[in-house]
């Protein structure tokens, strides 16, 4: 069995960029795990874990670091690590839903690595082998590549259909069902260990803002309320800021942040502020137009969006 290290490292790479400001600090998220393990694994199982609080703690300061930072770099070489602990979070049905969410990021690692091959170093005589962020467009077009080859998530045969048509019902364009692709590999039970739940994987802030109800039942966990709330929170963000590629990076980062760097850059461009988002947002809005092309044969600037 693995230890306590592998466990919470695998809960902060299963995190995503956290919308409302929500995501938690590392002694949180250990302690969660902590708590965890003694409410359900006995004793001798505790010590075949081998909890090692400061060590697992300077590791997830470390993660927490390159999936908030704005170096995309940073992502790769952190793949092995994860393939490691998916076993560990699918053996206890408490950590299961993890397990569907890091699987759905396991790409992150490998496009992360693929764009450091494809990078020139820049020219920079204080620093001769520094690499600036990838561009977005040499990230659109890597991700094209990586999910050539892709076939349709098994869940999405019986789920997209009925997606699309709550989609239309909220007057957006139902090929961004295909979002869910990118959150939870249409899993409803996909759970990030910061807190977001579901096919869309929504924050409890957005949720609660959204009138779904997390107890004593969390609603997030039911596929039509989930799409339905996804949709309209998409349909607002689209309201503010009427452009696809900002709206999904608003969806994954947040609206003030979002909202903070186009008002410096003094500009209504993603590419323009993409290199200041973080890591993983820089990565997820290119990640789902390239979906969309694989799934649909449309780039965002198609879609037809049919108003308020």
């Amino acid at each position: 069995m693995k230890s306590v290290l592998l466990i919470a490292t695998g809960l902060v790479l299963a995190s995503p960029v956290i919308a409302q400001d929500e995501l938690p600090q590392p002694n949180e998220i250990i302690q969660s795990v902590q708590e965890w393990i003694e409410d359900n694994l006995d004793e001798s199982a505790l010590e075949q874990l081998g909890v090692d609080k400061d060590r697992a703690q300077q590791f997830l300061t470390e993660l927490r670091r390159r999936f908030q930072g704005t170096y995309v770099y940073d992502l790769g070489g952190l793949k092995e690590t994860a393939m490691q602990l998916l076993p560990v979070l699918q053996e206890f049905e408490g950590t299961r839903p993890y397990a569907v969410w890091l699987r759905t990021h396991l790409e992150y690692f490998d496009v992360a690595e693929e764009l450091r091959r494809e990078a020139k170093p820049a020219p920079d005589k204080s620093q001769p082998s520094a690499l600036q962020n990838p561009s977005p467009q040499l990230q659109r077009s890597v991700w094209v590549r990586e999910l050539k080859g892709r076939s349709t998530p098994a869940l999405a045969d019986d789920c997209v259909p009925r997606l699309k048509q709550i989609f239309v019902a909220e007057k957006l364009p139902p090929e961004l069902v295909w979002v869910a692709e990118v959150e939870s590999c249409f899993n409803p039970a996909a759970r990030s260990p910061a807190g977001a739940v579901g096919m869309f994987q929504l924050m409890p802030s957005t949720a609660r803002s959204l009138r779904l109800s997390l107890e004593p039942e969390d609603e997030r966990l039911q596929t039509e309320k989930n799409a339905r709330a996804a949709a309209r929170h998409l349909r607002r963000l689209y309201s503010r800021f009427g452009d696809w590629r900002l709206s999904l990076a608003a969806y994954n980062a947040g609206e003030s942040r979002v909202e903070s760097l186009l008002q410096k850059s003094k500009t209504r461009s993603f590419d323009a502020i993409a290199g200041r988002l973080p890591a993983e947002t820089q990565m997820y809005v290119p990640k789902i137009e390239a979906t969309l092309r694989k799934r649909e044969g449309l780039a965002l600037s198609e879609l037809k969006y049919s108003g308020l």
